[in-house]
């Protein structure tokens, strides 16, 4: 017993002592991690990874070249090294805890970069490490680049197989390449992978090339024992407008004529032509040259969709003429020629056939007959003789189809209206006019109609009557001439700053709002405030003043002056008045300001605008004592202003209200110290007073 114990002590020590050989013994690469046992030092506890040029950073040391060495020799450099610094360290060894490695990620990848793997890892988790493959990445054709030694392998005889002997050896420092499959071109665009996979996959002369009428023409790889058929749908089939009859193969350069239907009709070896590498597939589109088989009947005219189909024994006329999708609206049903080979003219009544008023059959057709529609001719022309001046009543102008129409007494103008299209988009439909006997007896208007749902009266006609609805002008800006077709008792002029001054249409039902908004609106330039108006329309002519930004503030309809047709609407421009800015427009801003003086003022502006058109407050102003003096109709009121509190707390509620015609006063510091003086010379005299009395 004692002999077997010591024999299993023996090879214990024998074994152990092999692995701490082997140990020592390992190279050190970069991108490993080793642990350096040194007693009591916190600082150690840790591991030190071997960065690119293979140092680690010690402390108290600091960079220490440990590449390529064996943990044996890191041991017998670094011990009399770390002796000199640390206590204790007959203990001291390197152990390698980690054998990762480095390895640099280049080309079509989402993240190029350095990655850190084990050093038993493969290309596929370097490649996992640098976020995946960009889309358009060639897989054949990766490369390991280790030194000058390029390294060449097929990813994606891996990724099909599974089959890990056929991934390299990395070792640390290595450089993966993905290159770009040549599909993508000189120019970066991104695809998608089904874009990508669409347009095929080949990446060298092996290829099979796919073009013509197939839904996904390109270069395909090519693949042992692959048939037209294979590759076809490799491009997803042919198109609906494939002649599959004469598709094109070219192997070894010379061409072969290949049946698709036919080898559908009867698979055979034979008539499949067999695929080699860089073989060309085309396939013609069917229009390209006339359909002429032995079951073909033409079909042409006033027909949906004329052409040539093919017919079997058992198709007729009627069944060509369903597929061409029938006849049009503009057909003759009635002389349908059927044209036959050896020039014999067969008409055919198609229209009496389906009324059952013929007892004709339907005409047998044969191959290369031609069935041809003809064109039907209007003989119903339009012909006012038809109704009478007693049933008829007129309608021109600004119609969409104006004209001449049966009247009923049953019709009222509505009707007459709708059967004509309505009116046009620039019909003037508030003074729509009806002429009875050569004079104008009645006027309507459309639009108060339909305002009031229908509660005014229609005006009433009569057969023979005329309804006239005239034309509105055209604007100004399009044609100077137009607009003098409208009389100036109906119009209303407006000028000035306005984005389209000019002449316009006015009645009693529109407001001065509906005139300023026809006219685009006041112009960035427009001094609202000072609108005038001047009356035309009277004896004599008088002007009248509007505020439009004091009625935006108050919405007081009453602001509004009465305009007529034959008035005037003038809005001037800012500070281009021919008066004097009046004091109810500006404010006055006085004291320690850089330009004191008169500044026009509006509702949209605050003492902080009115402070920067004056340059703002100057270095000896005191901003904590500004005083703003309202003068309002019955009273004049002040506030003082803390500026300064302002700008360090900002709040708008602390910002007084200053409205056109105040006054804005900035004090000295100079005036506050006067101010100061003249209190402490009071209180002095008081005291002094006090005391003699005393």
């Amino acid at each position: 017993m004692k002999y077997f114990f010591t024999i299993f002590v023996l090879f214990f020590l024998a074994t152990n002592s092999f692995a701490a050989n082997e140990a020592d013994n390992s190279i050190v690469q970069a991108g490993n991690k080793l642990f350096l046992y040194v007693p009591g030092e916190v600082e150690f506890d840790g591991t030190f990874e071997v960065d690119k040029k293979g140092q680690i950073n010690i402390p108290e040391v600091g960079q220490f070249n440990v590449a390529n060495k064996t943990v044996a020799q890191i041991e017998l450099e670094l011990k009399p090294v770390l002796a000199e610094l640390f206590v204790a360290i007959d203990d001291f060894y390197v152990e390698i805890r980690s054998r990762d490695i480095f390895i640099n990620v280049m080309g079509y990848v989402i993240t190029p970069s350095q990655v850190s793997i084990p050093d038993d890892g493969n290309i596929q988790m370097v490649i996992a490490k640098a976020n995946g493959l960009k889309p358009g990445a060639q897989l054949d054709r990766l490369q390991i680049r280790r030194g000058d030694e390029v390294i060449e392998f097929n990813y994606k005889a891996y990724l099909d197989t599974g089959n890990i002997s056929l991934l390299p050896t990395l070792k640390s420092e290595d450089t993966v390449f993905v290159p770009v499959s040549p599909l993508l071109g000189n120019v970066q665009i991104d695809f998608d992978a089904q874009t990508l996979s669409a347009t095929g996959d080949a990446s060298d002369n092996s290829a099979i090339t796919i073009l013509g009428e197939v839904h996904n023409p390109g270069s395909f790889s090519f693949k042992e024992n692959m048939t037209i058929l294979d590759a076809l749908m490799r491009a997803e089939g042919v198109t609906r407008y494939a002649d599959v009859t004469k598709i094109r193969v070219i192997v070894d350069k010379s061409p072969v004529i290949f049946d698709l239907k036919a080898y559908l009709d009867k698979p055979t070896d034979k008539n499949m032509p067999l695929l080699k590498a860089g073989s060309t597939i085309y396939v013609p589109i069917m229009v390209d040259d006339v359909n002429t088989t032995s079951r073909t009947v033409y079909i042409m005219g006033e027909v949906q969709k004329p052409g040539a189909y093919e017919a079997a024994d058992s198709t007729n006329f009627l069944d060509i003429l369903a597929n061409a999708g029938g006849p049009t609206r503009f057909a003759e049903t009635r002389q349908i020629k059927i044209l036959t080979p050896q020039g014999e003219s067969i008409l055919f009544d198609l229209q009496g056939y389906s009324e059952g008023s013929i007892t004709t059959k339907v005409p047998d057709l044969n191959p290369g007959d031609v069935i041809f529609v003809p064109e039907k001719t209007d003989v119903n022309e339009k012909s006012w003789l038809k109704i009478p001046t007693k049933r008829a009543i007129k309608i021109i102008g600004a119609i969409q189809s104006p004209g001449r129409y049966e009247w009923s007494d049953e019709m009222d103008f509505t009707d007459l209206l709708a059967h004509a299209g309505g009116p046009t988009k620039g019909a003037n439909i508030n003074d729509i006019k009806i002429l009875r006997n050569g004079d104008v007896t009645q006027r309507f208007d459309l639009e108060k109609y339909t305002i009031t749902d229908g509660k005014t009266a229609l005006p009433n006609l009569i057969a023979g009557d005329t309804v006239i609805v005239e034309e509105l002008p055209v604007d100004p800006g399009d044609n100077k001439s137009q607009w003098i077709r409208q009389a100036s008792s109906k119009s209303i002029y407006i000028m000035g700053q306005v984005g389209s001054p000019g002449r316009y249409a006015f009645n009693d039902n529109m407001h001065f709002i509906d005139i300023l908004a026809a006219a685009d609106g006041p112009n960035g330039n427009a001094d609202i405030r000072n609108i005038r108006v001047t009356h035309r329309n009277g004896n004599s002519a008088k002007v009248s003043k509007l505020d439009l930004a004091l009625y935006f503030e108050t919405g007081d309809e009453t602001l509004f002056p009465h305009v007529l047709p034959g008035d005037t609407i003038f809005i001037p421009e800012k500070d281009k008045d021919w008066l004097r800015t009046p004091k109810e427009r500006v404010v006055r801003i006085m004291g320690a300001v850089q330009k004191p003086g008169r500044y026009n003022f509006d509702d949209t502006m605050s003492i902080l605008d009115v402070l920067a058109e004056a340059g703002g407050p100057s270095s000896s102003a005191l901003i904590d004592k500004i005083v703003v003096v309202n003068h309002s109709c019955c009273k004049e009121q002040s506030r003082v202003f803390n500026l300064e509190a302002f700008i360090k707390s900002p709040n708008s509620a602390n910002i007084p209200v200053l409205r056109a015609g105040d006054t804005l006063y900035v004090p000295d510091k100079g005036q506050d110290l006067l101010s100061q003086f003249k209190d402490n010379f009071l209180d002095f005299i008081t005291i002094i007073a006090l005391v003699v009395s005393l």
